[in-house]
C-alpha cells in the first residue's frame, strides 16, 4: 500500500471542518512535498514529521512523498497535522496497518524527539469528532475541558511509539473516561432570595438564568 489516508479537522472559528490527510509514496527524487493550502508552521512539519519518525525508531521510506491537505480550498495552520502525516507515512510505507486508521480522527504536534505535544482548538475539535462517532486520537491534555463531552471516544498518547504500538495492536491506549457532572444539590452557599435590595440586579440576574443568556455586572460590591 503506497497510499494512506488520514481524518483530522481545522479549525474555523468554533467550528471544525474535518481534513483528509492523503500520503502517496512515488519513484523519484526523494522528499516530502506538503500541498493543500498549509500555511508556514504546517510547511514546516516535514522537518519534525521526519526527525521525529526516525527518533522513534521507524524507518524513513527513500521514496517521493506527497502530503495532500483536502480540501485544498480550507487553509490550514498550526502544528496540528504533524500526528496525522507522520501516521500517514508509516502507514503507506507498511509499518503500521493502514486499516486501523479507518475509525480514529488524529490531531497533534511531534516534537523532533517523538513526543507529542497538545494543539489549540481541541474542543471544537472534540465535538466534532463526537457526533461522526469515531474515536479521537490526539496527545495527553493539559486541560479537562473536553472531558465533559459526553459519548466522546478519547485516546490520549505522550509520543508516536505509544501511538503506533496502539493502532498495530501491540499495546492498547486506555479510553479516557469522561467526567461525572456534579450532583444538583452538591453546591452550598448562599441564595439569590437572601440578597437584601437590589431589585434591578436582582431581576436582571434572573431573566439571565431562565433564559440562558450571558450576563456581566461590572462595579464594587453594594454599587
Amino acid at each position: 500500500m503506497s497510499l494512506a489516508v488520514v481524518r483530522s479537522r481545522a479549525t474555523f472559528g468554533i467550528e471544525a471542518p474535518l481534513v483528509e490527510i492523503e500520503v502517496h509514496l512515488s519513484k523519484g527524487l526523494p522528499g516530502l512535498s506538503i500541498v493543500g493550502l498549509p500555511e508556514t508552521a504546517v510547511k514546516e512539519s516535514r522537518h519534525r514529521v521526519r526527525s521525529a519518525i526516525l527518533n522513534s525508531g521507524f524507518e524513513f521510506p527513500v521514496r517521493r512523498i506527497t502530503v495532500n491537505l483536502a480540501p485544498a480550498d480550507l487553509p490550514k495552520e498550526g502544528g496540528r497535522y504533524d500526528l496525522p502525516i507522520a501516521l500517514g507515512i508509516l502507514a503507506a510505507s507498511g509499518q503500521i496497518p493502514f486499516q486501523s486508521l479507518m475509525n480514529y480522527e488524529v490531531v497533534g504536534e511531534l516534537a523532533l524527539t517523538g513526543e507529542l505535544r497538545p494543539c489549540r482548538g481541541l474542543l471544537p475539535i472534540a465535538i466534532a469528532s463526537q457526533k461522526t462517532g469515531r474515536s479521537l486520537l490526539t496527545a495527553k491534555l493539559p486541560s479537562e475541558e473536553i472531558f465533559f463531552i459526553n459519548g466522546l471516544s478519547l485516546y490520549t498518547a505522550g509520543n508516536l511509539i505509544d501511538v503506533c504500538s496502539h493502532l498495530s495492536g501491540a499495546q492498547q491506549l486506555p479510553v479516557e473516561s469522561p467526567m461525572q457532572p456534579l450532583p444538583e444539590n452538591s453546591l452550598e452557599g448562599l441564595d439569590l432570595s437572601q440578597v437584601q435590595g437590589q431589585p434591578h440586579a436582582r431581576r436582571a440576574l434572573e431573566i439571565a438564568a431562565a433564559g440562558g443568556h450571558s450576563l456581566l455586572m461590572v462595579g464594587p460590591p453594594g454599587s
